[in-house]
């Protein structure tokens, strides 16, 4: 009984997800896409993706090594990939934190 007990919290535990504090408004950077290629992942840099106007921080995901996933880079607006391609869509994007939005160069 309670090897079944141990094995059924650590399933919870697996599939609990991480709650990160929405940053308000004012705490979001703006970067335009063009500073927002600097942040592909590569040689100690952190490893940024813009969805549908927000900044999403994929740094520490294990599933974007050195600013990669699944052949795709960080560093630039995934949107249409992320929305057409990939089999999860939007959903994944609520376990990494929303950072930032994208503004226009001026």
């Amino acid at each position: 009984m309670l090897s079944g007990f141990i094995t059924l919290s650590l399933f919870a535990c697996q599939t609990e997800e991480v709650n990160t504090p929405i940053p308000t408004q004012e705490e979001l950077i703006e970067l335009t896409l063009e500073e927002l290629s600097y942040y592909n992942g590569k040689d100690g840099k952190p490893a940024y993706i813009a969805v549908q106007g927000f900044i999403y921080d994929v740094t520490n995901s294990s599933f974007w090594q050195n600013g990669s996933h699944n052949g795709f880079e960080a560093g630039q607006d995934l949107t249409d990939i992320i929305i057409n391609q990939s089999p999860h869509g939007l959903e994944n994007l609520s376990r990494v934190p929303k950072i930032g939005i994208v503004v226009t160069g001026e």
